[in-house]
């Protein structure tokens, strides 16, 4: 306190001293010098009423365009200017002035009521800053790095980062603002004070933790404040305390970002979802203040029930569709159709499109409803078996060819196989492209079905009556027969035989020894052959041209080598056995070498 007197001396001109003097009481005199003698010396020497640099009682005597005349009981009366006192003043008022001169070069009496204004709230601004009090003033105008507050008709500096606890979106909003302030800095011989809103809101806002934790509890349903949002949720404060709003705990219905629902700023209620009363960490909901959408919806439907939505999203997997409330069900590629599982769902359906489909199943674990389109019509392979009975003739077109079978179409969306084995009895085909072109109507015979599989396997040759058993007296081992090559391969040939059979002459069984049959045969020759095998289960014929010639004359033998020449050899090496005559001596014979089946030689 000393020091603030003595900063008043400096301040108003009269050194030595600074006396405040309240009406009724003995002036306070303050010294710069320390002593109890000089004190009351002094004390005997001054007037008791009028000291110059003192704040006095004063009534207006009169009220002039530039001055005001006071009375102070003094033998003249003092003069203040008019400028120094705002507002209507009335003669007869009285008012609190500072003395600054009993008398002037002139010989009048000074006064200054802005003086005595200030020292007065300096006083009490200075009672605040030691006491920490808050004390109240308003924002007047915006200044570079803050405010100018005005607190009791004197200045004061609001820094911008004491304005609020957070970031500040528009300081302009703070001008004319009644504030509390706190009172940070005082410099008395320049005049400054420096203030802070934030203290005062960090004090209250301490007030209010302190009360909220004693207060909180799961549960509870408070109002916050939304002061920061994030990808991953937002930060409100609940008034002292923060709590986390995580962006799953914001709505029913799936976002992206919390500020699609959200903005800083906003008040909204919330429910406490988790509390840690040692950290003060708070946890809290805004979705559980609403009935579970997820509850409402799957209360009011059942698994094999029909449902209609709108489809929000299309993907290659299936189809989302909306059911009210934000809750999807998926459509699964699989649930359009009952005869082609691999549909492609973009091709199908578009994004707003209504659809119905039926309930398939409800995960209440994982939230999902699964939905099928399909199962609005009946399933064509319910009654299969009676539409299509096993041995029964169809007609169906050739959808598509592989090199295992072929894909017969018999209605819409119901297709049966041919396996490749099946398509002819006695030819071997390599690709049913031999035989059928794509788009070709054709009967086929219903041979299996596979319900669960959704499979029906077809045959063409079961068209026609089986051949193998006549073919078995036609081409019994020992018989003689004429054919024509249709295939050559490395192991042998492939012959039609007549009666439309095929059979197969292995290289070296054709009469004449060659590393390749291309060396000396073309597809078409026709060679004299003797059946050397006959395997009806596994439906083969096999033949030989040297067998043939076994029983023939020489001469014959050596026209058919003239007639598929290749490099010279000699007779008996020809084959892998020499051929016996019946006109030579020699009768041995060495068994001939013959193929382990039919598929090893092709």
């Amino acid at each position: 306190m000393v020091e603030e007197r003595e900063e008043m001396k400096r301040d108003f001109g009269n050194p030595g001293e600074v006396l405040i003097v309240e009406e009724g009481e003995i002036p306070r005199l303050e010294y710069e010098k320390d002593g109890t003698e000089e004190i009351l010396r002094m004390y005997e020497n001054i007037s008791t009423k009028l000291i110059e640099g003192s704040i006095i009682k004063g009534r207006v005597l009169a009220v002039n365009k530039d001055e005001v005349i006071v009375d102070i009981g003094f033998k003249s009366e003092g003069i203040i200017p008019r400028e120094e006192l705002t507002g209507e003043v009335q003669v007869g008022e009285e008012i609190d002035v500072y003395l600054e001169s009993l008398e002037d070069p002139e010989g009048q009496v000074l006064l200054s009521k802005k003086k005595a204004d200030f020292m007065r709230v300096w006083e009490m601004i200075y009672e605040a800053f030691e006491t920490k009090k808050p004390i109240k003033g308003k924002i007047v105008r915006r200044i570079k790095g803050g405010f100018m507050v005005d607190i009791m008709g004197v200045e004061a500096f609001l820094p911008g980062s004491q304005v609020s606890l957070g970031r500040v979106p528009d300081f302009e909003s703070y001008i004319s603002q009644e504030l509390d302030f706190t009172v940070l800095m005082m410099n008395r011989a320049r005049k400054n004070i420096v203030v802070s809103h934030k203290v005062v809101l960090e004090q209250e806002r301490a007030k209010q933790r302190e009360t909220l934790l004693s207060e909180i509890e799961i549960g509870q349903v408070r109002e916050g404040v939304v002061k920061n949002i994030t990808t991953f949720g937002a930060f409100l404060d609940l008034g002292g305390v923060d709590g986390l709003l995580h962006i799953t705990d914001i709505s029913w219905t799936k976002i992206d970002h919390p500020s699609e629902v959200l903005k800083i700023g906003d008040k909204i209620k919330v429910k406490i979802l988790d509390f840690n009363r040692e950290t003060g960490r708070v946890t809290v909901g805004l979705k559980q203040l609403t009935p579970s959408p997820w509850e409402v919806i799957t209360s009011q439907i059942q698994v094999g029930g029909r449902v209609r939505g709108k489809v929000t999203r299309v993907k290659s997997y299936g189809a989302f569709v909306d059911l009210g409330m934000g809750i999807e069900g998926l459509i699964h590629s699989s649930q359009f159709s009952w005869v082609n599982p691999n549909v492609d769902p973009t091709k199908i359906v578009k994004v707003g499109a209504e659809i119905e489909a039926v309930v398939l199943g409800v995960d209440n674990e994982r939230k999902r409803i699964s939905l099928g389109v399909k199962q609005l019509t009946p399933d064509p392979w319910e009654n299969i078996e009676e539409r299509y009975p096993v041995n029964s003739i169809r007609r169906g077109k050739v959808k598509n060819m592989t090199s295992f079978g072929v894909f017969v179409e018999l209605e819409d969306g119901i297709e049966g196989l041919i396996h490749i084995s099946d398509l002819s009895w006695t030819k071997r085909i390599l690709h049913p492209s031999e035989i059928l072109r794509r788009g070709q109507t054709i009967n086929v015979m219903v041979l299996k079905i596979d319900k669960e599989n959704r499979r029906i396997s077809l045959g063409l040759k079961q068209i026609e009556k089986d051949p193998w058993p006549e073919l078995a007296q036609m081409y019994a081992v020992g018989n003689e027969t004429e054919g024509k090559i249709i295939r050559i391969m490395d192991k042998g040939v492939i012959v039609e035989l007549p009666g439309g059979a095929e059979g197969f002459v292995p290289v070296a069984h054709l009469g004449k020894k060659v590393n390749k049959p291309s060396e000396a045969f073309s597809i078409g020759d026709l060679l004299p052959l003797k059946v050397i095998e006959f395997d009806k289960i596994d439906r083969r014929i096999i033949l030989s041209v040297s067998a043939y010639f076994e029983s023939k004359r020489k001469e014959d033998l050596e026209k058919y080598l003239a007639e598929h020449p290749t490099k010279a050899f000699l007779v008996e090496e020809l084959t892998e056995k020499p051929v016996i005559f019946p006109d030579e001596e020699e009768k041995t014979k060495e068994p001939s070498e013959e193929p382990q089946s039919f598929q090893d030689e092709q």
